[in-house]
């Protein structure tokens, strides 16, 4: 696609978003509250639409496609099923804590009162590890995507972008987030559709025969399945499964919406639609990443999906930066609002008020880029891998502590149980690593890096199952007999 007109439909599209944003917002006061939960603002219609193009993002045209590349049938599924299965989670949750906590925001809103101002912060930490690391991720796919389609400079994307989702956030706050949200969720679930049909429509025969087949490099030396017909790979989809369902719920733009919900049934029936929307979605892309292992193997398999559209032609790569601009500013703007809330709630014990806000919301937009655009920092490389890595330390975190958060819904749980139960979950994971010690690497390795050891042959897959595992059953554990041990007084 020519150039020129990639910038001019990536402006346009995101000049849409900027107006939406603010028109949404202008014509009433957004006060404190207001701009963190647009508190019982949506019905279900609004809430399926916005955790739907919320949750959804560029990694959803890189992510799905590279884990099928390499893992197979259970890691697509598993991929798909770690989508939704947090979704699923909140119309189960979602209103038990809004009952217990009216006048919340984010989840750590709820661990505060439950569990004490330490382990709010403790959350709060996590939570913003994960939201931040994904919104740079957002920029660094973005770049990478536009550089693949159309040739573009990254930084270009990346601060169109940031400039923009930063603009209208920061004025509007979330009701500004969710006013587009109802847009980009039917700009996406429609473009995606087409795109589909397209693909699939040329020829739905060879597709399935070469999503069955194995990647033709072989997967004895670059660990490539590439097959749906690949069934070996249980362990690691369960993994992935229980990693994220884990970290996603510490992603607070989740909560936000709850609170945002009219009402529970609200809440539930959005859950259940935007859950029902992510899932062949997710699954679907996936299977798009094994058809380009069976055709041939990929330099790089995150960008295997775009293999199969290379020769589309114009009309398609327009379709194609519609759909990209409006899945990275459906998240960005998302987690931008979703990291304001928990510094305001969380960390500073809700002593930020809009103005602060809305100055934060611009600063770490500028920090996020950077980052994005892979430097070197005190010898510490920003890239795929080390992001991933990044990423997986946020998911052990997150398994360590989610157990302890949930089981106060039942009670029993005491605040110093819960943060044993915390430490315990992590010091589960080297425990397991001296039991099964990963090859090559120190026995500890695996609370930063716990996919060690997940891609020899003999089992395949992207991910190891057991350290999450590990994080989750020890916190619960501990958790239980350190709430009888030390109650709460």
């Amino acid at each position: 696609m020519n150039l020129d007109a990639a910038y001019i439909l990536i402006t346009c599209t995101l000049a849409l978003f900027c107006y939406i944003g603010f028109k949404s917002s202008s014509n009433e006061k957004v006060d404190d509250d207001a701009y963190l939960s647009a508190r019982g603002t949506q019905d279900w219609k609004q809430i399926g639409l916005s955790l739907f193009a919320s949750g959804m993002g560029v990694w959803i045209l890189l992510g799905p496609s590279e884990v099928a590349y390499y893992g197979g049938f259970w890691d697509v599924t598993g991929y798909a099923a770690s989508a939704s299965a947090p979704l699923l989670l909140i119309a189960y949750l979602g209103p038990m804590i809004r009952s217990r906590l009216p006048e919340g925001v984010t989840l750590a809103d709820y661990v505060e009162v439950r569990l004490g101002r330490n382990m709010q912060l403790y959350v709060g930490l996590i939570s913003i590890l994960y939201m931040f690391t994904f919104l740079f991720a957002e920029f660094m796919a973005i770049g990478k995507v536009m550089k693949q389609l159309t040739g573009m400079d990254p930084l270009v994307p990346m601060v169109l972008v940031g400039v923009i989702t930063a603009a209208y956030t920061a004025y509007g706050g979330l009701p500004a987030s969710l006013a587009t949200d109802r847009i980009q969720g039917w700009v996406i679930a429609v473009l995606v559709s087409l795109l589909l049909i397209f693909l699939f429509g040329a020829d739905t025969g060879k597709l399935i025969d070469d999503a069955m087949a194995y990647n033709p490099g072989g997967y004895e030396e670059t660990w490539s399945y590439g097959s749906m017909g690949y069934m070996g790979s249980f362990k690691s989809g369960l993994a992935i499964v229980v990693a994220v369902t884990a970290a996603e719920m510490f992603s607070q733009g989740n909560w936000q919406r709850a609170y945002a919900s009219e009402d529970d049934l609200a809440l539930k029936k959005g859950a259940f639609l935007a859950a029902a929307m992510v899932f062949p979605l997710v699954f679907i892309m996936g299977v798009m990443g094994t058809v380009a292992a069976g055709q041939g193997g990929v330099a790089d398999p995150s960008v295997a999906f775009f293999h199969l559209v290379s020769d589309s032609g114009n009309l398609i790569a327009a379709a194609f930066i519609l759909l990209v601009v409006s899945l990275v500013c459906s998240s960005t703007d998302t987690l931008q609002n979703a990291i304001v809330a928990s510094i305001s709630r969380d960390i500073s014990g809700g002593g930020v008020g809009i103005g602060y806000s809305r100055i934060i919301t611009i600063s770490m937009v500028p920090l996020a880029i950077f980052l994005a655009t892979g430097p070197t920092i005190m010898g510490f490389q920003f890239n795929a891998w080390s992001v991933f890595g990044i990423f997986l330390f946020a998911d052990i975190l997150a398994a360590a502590t989610v157990a302890p958060v949930m089981l106060t819904l039942w009670g029993g749980v005491s605040s110093k149980g819960a943060l044993l139960g915390c430490f315990a979950g992590l010091f589960s994971v080297v425990i397991y690593g001296l039991i099964e010690p990963p090859t090559d690497s120190a026995f500890f390795m695996y609370l930063i890096h716990p996919t060690l050891d997940a891609l020899p042959a003999s089992e395949g897959g992207v991910t190891n199952l057991w350290p999450f595992v590990s994080a989750i059953l020890g916190s619960i554990i501990i958790t239980v007999a350190g709430s009888k041990a030390l109650p709460d007084s």
